[in-house]
């Protein structure tokens, strides 16, 4: 896929004022230092579309952005290690939640994970609550460029057979680096083919 364009559209906290979902709509989620805006800039090609900061918990609205004017990138709050208050959290998991459930147009969830780390209580258990909930997702490795290929390659297997204790299966991974644009070309073109997935289904419908 190639990127021609990507605009920011709005900020809401409210899944009900969100962009008509007249197109198809993939969500980025991950822990609040896992690189996600860095990664989101990486993907469309522009370096200040998200917001980066060396802060975590920046984003607390569920940004959306239109890429190629034919599908929706949508940022949402992170989780985990963000400053704020018990009952903002709170706030934050009600939010995503409402729009992951409601958001009828939301192909697929991207769950973002320092490949760096062994598996995380709070990731673990965002995707245990995405397969409870039947809603579809797949995972992103960041920060790979942080380790060695060989590393990388290792880390990934032994997360899966990590997952593979608990899961029948695992959903589609990606290897990424903000930095060096690992990952891209295989993510844009897992997208491409769920946006022609997702026009011939909603064609059919018709």
């Amino acid at each position: 896929m190639h990127i021609r364009s990507a605009r920011f559209i709005s900020s809401n906290v409210d899944v009900s004022k969100c962009p008509a979902g007249h197109l198809p709509e993939y969500a980025f989620i991950g822990r609040s230092n896992v690189g996600k805006s860095s990664l989101i800039n990486m993907l469309t090609g522009c370096k200040n579309l998200a917001k980066t900061s060396a802060t975590p918990g920046k984003t607390q609205v569920i940004n959306h952005f239109l890429v190629n004017e034919n599908w929706y990138l949508a940022d949402l709050p992170g989780y985990g290690y963000a400053k704020v208050s018990q009952e903002k959290r709170q706030q934050f998991a009600s939010m995503i939640e409402n729009y992951l459930q409601r958001r009828s147009n939301l192909v697929c969830t991207f769950v973002l994970i320092d490949i760096r780390h062994e598996p995380q209580d709070n990731d673990v258990h965002f995707m245990n609550w995405m397969i409870e909930n039947q809603l579809p997702f797949s995972m992103i490795f960041t920060k790979a460029d942080k380790i060695s290929a060989t590393a990388a390659k290792k880390a990934v297997e032994s997360y899966k057979e990590f997952l593979l204790r608990h899961w029948e299966e695992v959903p589609p991974v990606f290897i990424s680096s903000a930095r060096t644009g690992l990952g891209r070309n295989e993510i844009l073109a897992y997208i491409e083919q769920l946006n022609s997935l997702w026009k011939e289904q909603n064609c059919k419908k018709k």
